[in-house]
């Protein structure tokens, strides 16, 4: 199951369909991430909001052996404390 239509009742409550909290690993209870993306929703599991993030910053990781933003921050901060 792919798509399912839902209302939105009092209170703006919705109402998870029972194969889809199956297929999350969901309960009463649990504590969902509600995310707004190119306004699209998305309701996200804890971990599952984890892999997004870290799915997003992923293109932020530098190869190690290539560059080291670390290094490149303390050398900068050498050379502007030799300018003072």
């Amino acid at each position: 199951m792919k798509k399912a239509p839902v209302k939105i009742s009092e209170g703006g409550r919705i109402v998870i369909p029972a194969e889809f909290r199956k297929a999350l690993g969901v309960d009463v209870g649990d504590e969902l991430i509600l995310h707004m993306e190119n306004d699209k929703m998305l309701l996200l599991t804890r971990l599952q909001a984890i892999a997004y993030v870290q799915e997003q910053m992923s293109a932020y990781r530098t190869n190690s052996k290539e560059r080291s933003l670390s290094d490149e921050l303390i050398e900068e901060r050498k050379r502007e404390a030799q300018d003072e």
